[in-house]
């Protein structure tokens, strides 16, 4: 039977991504009609508001402009990820680092081990081009850049809610993707199991032929209706709550081109620019900090008393599901899984999984076992990929000054493919043929910035004299390109209070 009829349960940013994805992929075939389905009862989580440089890909791909996204979500440029505190603050004298959206290799020649050498005289992040750029709060692009393109990589920070909108806008005109307004009372299943149809309050019944599951944690589909198991893996990923908070800015107030994660002693805060607020987050394991020890300690970065704050709890549910495609149901979003905001993952999986199944999605029924098992080994690798990167970050640390440090150092459940990756890490740098898939969505580059941010113990190799001599003259080019760079670039403020002006011009 061919699969005409295809729901998506939920909206936000994991159902309007999918609407544009299956959108994009299906719409040569015009008996094949899409549908979104939300309840105006359910609130979205939407506190996702960093991306990698992927999402520019997602956008070409969807028809949407870089302009569009600058000026309707509230979006600033990410060139990458700070993390400050996650070392023993006593042992280091820069007790931070950057994770970029670029490469160590500089002029692709390995330096790794030339650093190795001489890791007491710079910080590895220092081999980015962005490390200058980053520290002075620069544009990754100039004035007269094109769309998507800057003079380093660069991805964005933006409003959720606002780019679920205008992600739904694009699927709604251009792609012809339908959508209602309903609250499901009842999923009814088959005899085999798969789903037959979907009961509203309403009163109306509406059969379709597939059905994606968009509905966050609650995962009514997936979970709910067709029981499909979730593996916890809390015991690797030991944050659970986030307290999440909206903190205006002044139009005077610089923005920091970068996601700011400070840790603390029981987890970490993120802190994102957007261009009239921040979003910041408190992250914690609620087996080491009290809500109102958390809160305490999120006022005490804020600077402000947030005990009568509006602050929005989050509880955080770290796993995935044992199969995200059983029989006609797909998931996506919260409902496939969570990894805890750490390296921006939702929206990432979110995306890669739905571009998945879209590009695989079958014509007829009697097709989905093959795609499905396919598909379910993909991910299945793909999050415990995630799982093992989110986690290194905790299990390299050095930091000893808290039980929660202790229990994910000392006495962490670590994945079998993370503990020898990493004992071979020990004796030799990483290297791209130690990632043996293409869905190992963080590769050698991520690793290597994260690794030798936390100076992982890598022994050094021999430095052969041409080696050294040529690392060096590398490493001092990068350096001041990087400065070169940043003191030819408008502040990142800046950037955006003329590309507003330019546009305000452009309306008069």
């Amino acid at each position: 039977m061919k699969i005409k009829r295809v729901v998506i349960v939920g909206g936000g940013t994991a159902g309007w991504m999918a609407a544009n994805h299956l959108g994009v992929e299906l719409r040569r075939d015009p008996e094949i009609e899409i549908t979104l389905i939300e309840s105006k009862n359910i609130p979205v989580i939407g506190v996702g508001e960093g991306t990698v440089p992927k999402i520019k890909e997602t956008l070409k791909k969807f028809g949407i402009s870089e302009l569009d996204l600058l000026t309707c979500c509230d979006a600033t440029f990410k060139q990458g990820i700070k993390f400050s505190n996650w070392m023993d603050a006593k042992k280091k004298d820069v007790n931070f680092y950057y994770h970029p959206f670029s490469s160590p290799y500089p002029s692709g020649f390995d330096i790794t081990n030339y650093w190795l050498n001489n890791r007491d005289k710079f910080e590895f992040s220092k081999l980015s081009e962005i490390y200058s750029i980053a520290e002075l709060n620069r544009s990754p692009k100039q004035i007269s850049s094109p769309p998507f393109i800057g003079v380093v990589d660069y991805a964005y920070h933006f409003n959720a809610a606002k780019f679920s909108d205008l992600l739904a806008r694009n699927a709604r005109e251009k792609l012809s993707v339908k959508h209602r307004f309903e609250t499901i009372a009842q999923v009814l299943l088959h005899d085999d199991g798969s789903i037959k149809a979907l009961a509203y309050e309403s009163g109306i019944m509406e059969e379709f032929d597939f059905y994606i599951d968009c509905s966050g944690f609650a995962a009514l589909l997936v979970g709910g209706a067709m029981k499909v198991p979730f593996l916890d893996k809390s015991s690797q990923i030991q944050t659970d709550t986030a307290l999440a908070l909206q903190e205006p800015t002044a139009d005077s107030d610089e923005i920091q081109p970068y996601t700011l994660a400070t840790a603390h002693k029981a987890g970490w805060i993120w802190d994102i620019p957007l261009t009239n607020r921040r979003g910041v987050g408190f992250v914690y394991s609620s087996k080491y900090l009290s809500e109102d020890e958390a809160v305490q300690k999120f006022s005490k970065y804020v600077g402000r008393d947030l005990q009568n704050a509006n602050l929005r709890r989050v509880p955080m549910k770290i796993g995935y599901r044992e199969l995200f495609w059983d029989k006609n149901c797909v998931a996506l979003g919260l409902a496939q899984g969570f990894v805890e905001p750490l390296e921006a993952t939702s929206i990432l999986v979110t995306d890669f999984a739905a571009n998945l199944v879209a590009r695989n999605f079958p014509s007829m029924r009697e097709d989905i076992p093959v795609v499905a098992g396919y598909c379910n080994k993909v991910m299945a690798y793909t999050w415990e990929r995630v799982i093992d990167f989110v986690q290194l970050h905790y299990f390299i640390s050095d930091r000893r000054d808290s039980d929660f440090w202790i229990d994910n150092t000392e006495n962490a459940v670590v994945s079998d493919a993370l503990r020898d990756r990493l004992d071979m890490w020990k004796i030799g740098v990483p290297k791209k043929i130690d990632f043996f898939s293409s869905f190992d969505i963080f590769g050698v580059e991520n690793y290597l910035f994260v690794l030798y941010g936390m100076d992982y113990p890598t022994r050094p190799g021999v430095l052969g004299v041409n080696e050294e001599s040529k690392a060096k003259e590398l490493v001092r080019d990068v350096q001041q390109k990087s400065i070169q760079m940043a003191n030819s670039l408008l502040s990142h403020r800046a950037w955006l209070t003329e590309l507003r002006k330019a546009l305000a011009l452009q309306s008069a």
